[in-house]
């Protein structure tokens, strides 16, 4: 079965960082793409940054420059370094195991989720 567990996230100043983690159970972590989502109050959840297998990433236009996915094998884990955080940036965020990396395009969902963690950036 797997389970994702994110950590890391909190209450910031606009313009602090945080460092996002995810922490995946089971074996298939490393052939599989990851992302990561948000959903702010009375929103939908939306793409932040995707990652794939190989590495490669691609980012919402919202968060490129700012934010960086990045991921560890040999720990089963991915990462998100939020760099210049933003009020419009406090969401609950999710990370997605095994959906579709699509190059510079997207990240197409899998049904594993999450249970998220807070993200407040205070202005």
């Amino acid at each position: 079965q797997v389970q994702l567990v994110e950590s890391g996230g909190g209450l910031v100043q606009a313009g602090g960082s945080l460092r996002l983690s995810c922490v995946a159970s089971g074996s298939i972590f490393r052939f599989n793409a990851m992302a990561w989502y948000r959903q702010a109050p009375g929103k939908q959840r939306e793409l932040v940054a995707a990652i794939s297998s190989g590495g490669s990433t691609n980012y919402s236009d919202s968060v490129k420059g700012r934010f960086t996915i990045s991921r560890d094998n040999a720990e089963n884990t991915v990462y998100l370094q939020m760099n210049s955080l933003k009020p419009a940036d406090t969401a609950v965020y999710y990370c997605n195991l095994g959906g579709t990396y699509y190059g510079g395009i997207g990240y197409s969902s899998s049904h594993y989720w999450g249970r998220g963690t807070q993200v407040a950036v205070s202005s």
